[in-house]
């Protein structure tokens, strides 16, 4: 194949994700209701009764399904699952940025607003409980950081030979920061504080 050839075949591809076909992707929505005159988040807590990270809070949201029109409808039909409601009653629902993990996950998540919210029963198979936070919160409160560190370990059949360096050879590690908030006695950490911590800087932005 010639250049000419080459340039024809990929000129007018759009550019993905190197691998994306291998991740596995989720949407998530960041829920906002309004009580009285006041913005408030709702957040989930994860049953007892699931194999991960049960317990732990969350937004409501899942795995994309083959036949989910596109991520945003993932987003409210996860929602709509999880707390019970019509997808009806979920709307103005906007894309944040999307996160791409090391780990071989891409996570769409976006803000909405939820109507009805005294139509909200939790699927007890998945939601523990239901809890609000007030914005204002949020928007004046940092939230602590505190460092992971990541060490590589290649398996024991790896081989060293084929690399300069062999076995001294210098990995480049790498440093996360998990991000904690306290609300009471409430405490949202992990990917949800990720998503959050992002949705109150695109507010705070000038």
């Amino acid at each position: 194949m010639n250049a000419s050839n080459i340039i024809t075949k990929l000129k007018n591809r759009n550019p993905s994700i190197l691998g994306q076909e291998k991740f596995r992707k989720y949407a998530i929505l960041l829920p906002l209701i309004e009580i009285g005159e006041e913005t408030y988040i709702l957040f989930e807590v994860r049953s007892m009764n699931l194999r991960s990270q049960p317990g732990d809070i969350c937004f409501p949201g899942g795995k994309v399904d083959k036949d989910d029109k596109n991520q945003r409808q993932t987003a409210i039909r996860e929602t709509s699952e999880e707390l019970r409601i019509s997808e009806a009653d979920i709307y103005d629902v906007i894309p944040l940025d999307y996160m791409v993990s090391d780990f071989g996950r891409i996570i769409y998540p976006f803000i909405g607003r939820i109507k009805n919210i005294k139509q909200i029963t939790p699927n007890k198979d998945e939601v523990e409980e239901v809890f609000t936070v007030p914005l204002s919160y949020f928007l004046k409160t940092n939230p602590k950081k505190y460092k992971v560190n990541f060490e590589v370990i290649p398996e024991e059949s790896f081989p060293y030979d084929l690399i300069i360096g062999g076995e001294n050879y210098n990995w480049r590690t790498r440093q996360i920061d998990e991000i904690f908030y306290k609300y009471n006695e409430r405490v949202i950490w992990g990917l949800t504080a990720k998503i959050l911590t992002h949705f109150i800087s695109l507010l705070q932005k000038e």
